[in-house]
């Protein structure tokens, strides 16, 4: 009997780990290496119950729409993180915390990425892959650009779906980066846009002294009448009375 209880004990631990992976994922092992496979396992998030000694994990062919702060904060030995044909449109600052001292690939193909800050990989030195999403080529994509370091074969995929500039939407970003600097046209336009205020202001205030100073001469126009209308007698006496107030 305690022999029975003892492989029942043995088939239950077993068995455990594999009933509380999400459904259509897998652990495995290849070339020594821990895998964990989710693939087209119709996921909406990043699962909970990875194993935390996972060094491969694959989350392609889903429909994960948005990446959370510390997403995969359990998995420090991760080398590898396939998030690739997902619907990817929104990563918080923080997701990939605690991955930067061993992640050496991570693929982001294929997803909704319009816009992403340059922080979000902040300390990662893993090779990225960012091609085939709907870019928005601006500065906020440039700055990306020079902080990672893209995956082999995979910069000519970084297309320009919208651009701030029109005659950019469809071509290459790295061929365009070649010949236009997004940042520095930025830099320029908000420049323009300074000057225009400080020209309005100091319109403004140039009219407005205009405006007084014709006022004033009007006014001293009109009391010069008003002194010459006067008898004589009083009209001394007003232009004294004028004369002390200005003084």
């Amino acid at each position: 009997f305690s022999l029975f209880l003892l492989l029942l004990l043995l088939l239950g631990s077993c068995l455990h780990p594999a009933a509380a992976f999400p459904k259509g994922c897998y652990p495995s092992e290849e070339k020594g290496l821990k895998t964990f496979r989710c693939s087209n396992a119709q996921l909406t998030e990043v699962p909970r119950d990875i194993p935390n000694d996972t060094n491969k994990l694959y989350l392609d062919f889903n429909q994960i729409p948005f990446l959370p702060r510390d997403a995969f904060r359990d998995l420090p030995l991760l080398l590898e993180l396939d998030l690739s044909h997902n619907a990817i449109s929104r990563i918080e600052s923080g997701a990939f915390q605690g991955l930067a001292e061993h992640l050496h690939s991570l693929d982001l193909s294929s997803n909704r990425l319009v816009s992403v800050s340059k922080d979000t990989f902040s300390n990662l030195k893993a090779k990225v892959n960012l091609s085939n999403n709907p870019w928005l080529c601006d500065c906020r994509l440039q700055e990306l650009i020079r902080a990672v370091e893209l995956a082999a074969d995979s910069s000519g995929g970084i297309m320009c779906d919208s651009s701030t500039q029109e005659e950019h939407v469809g071509k290459a970003f790295l061929q365009v980066m070649a010949d236009t600097d997004f940042c520095n046209a930025y830099k320029k336009t908000t420049d323009i846009a300074m000057l225009v205020t400080m020209f309005g202001w100091f319109a403004m205030v140039i009219s407005y002294l205009v405006y007084y100073v014709r006022q004033n001469q009007e006014d001293a126009r009109r009391h010069l009448e008003y002194l010459k209308s006067l008898p004589s007698k009083q009209r001394r006496s007003e232009e004294s009375s004028t004369i002390s107030t200005v003084v």
